[in-house]
């Protein structure tokens, strides 16, 4: 039987807020600067947390890691030329790896391209489009039924280019080489049921893990994109993950 060691360094509940908190604000997805500034975070707590970087274009079993895609601003303008949506109050408002654009459109235009929630009228929907070139926007519903008619300007600034996807990961080394794996998403902007939590708890689960005086099984720490992430982790790992997890 395996004895549970306790230790007075388990992590204060405001430890974990106050790491959501600043993480919160970052607008992350499964490539860009957003996700290497929230590992850069995370190896504050880790040190020794490992930061990898894969082309755009390789090929992981039968997917390819798609461009970069780097945001720095967009939002709509009414036709009275009022900011009705607009990614820097919150950048769930874009749809994730929107591609740039600067254009005029009607409303009925326009609708064909914003995402709402009828049966949760206050709330702004996640969406995204990873692997097929397209823009828009999100909204709450109460927004979208606010909108006049008129000609709306529409404008995205970014960068959706060859680049490359990031992932971090440590090994806490233990008495034996077989391992436990945990694995966890942070692409996810500005949420807390998925991300947040996953790579919060991840982390602070190290933290303890590094603490021990004494660790029977070793400990691989992945944290990665999203499904692409998850796979090329697999594709570089896997022979050792078949042999030690």
């Amino acid at each position: 039987m395996l004895r549970i060691q306790t230790q007075n360094n388990a992590p204060q509940p405001d430890e974990l807020i106050g790491l959501a908190q600043r993480l919160f604000p970052i607008c992350r997805s499964i490539t860009g600067n957003g996700f290497r500034q929230s590992l850069s975070i995370l190896q504050e707590h880790l040190p020794g947390l490992r930061i990898h970087e894969v082309a755009s274009g390789t090929k992981v079993f039968d997917w390819t890691v798609p461009d970069e895609w780097n945001i720095r601003d967009a939002y709509v303008l009414d036709p009275l030329g009022q900011k009705v949506i607009d990614f820097k109050q919150h950048n769930l408002h874009l749809v994730g790896y929107s591609e740039p654009i600067s254009k005029k459109l009607s409303l009925q235009e326009l609708q064909q391209h914003l995402h709402s929630l009828p049966d949760k009228p206050d709330a702004i929907p996640y969406v995204t489009s990873y692997y097929k070139r397209a823009w828009g926007f999100c909204l709450t519903q109460r927004q979208r039924d606010s909108l006049i008619d008129g000609e709306y300007t529409v404008f995205i600034d970014a960068d959706l280019a060859p680049g490359s996807l990031t992932y971090g990961d440590l090994v806490i080394p233990g008495a034996v080489k077989d391992e436990v794996f945990f694995s966890t998403y942070l692409c996810h902007p500005s949420m807390a049921n998925n991300e947040l939590s996953g790579p919060i708890v991840t982390t602070f689960l190290a933290k303890w893990l590094l603490g021990l005086p004494h660790r029977h099984f070793t400990y691989r720490i992945a944290i990665v994109p999203e499904t692409i992430g998850a796979l090329v982790y697999l594709n570089q790992n896997l022979r050792t993950l078949r042999k030690r997890v």
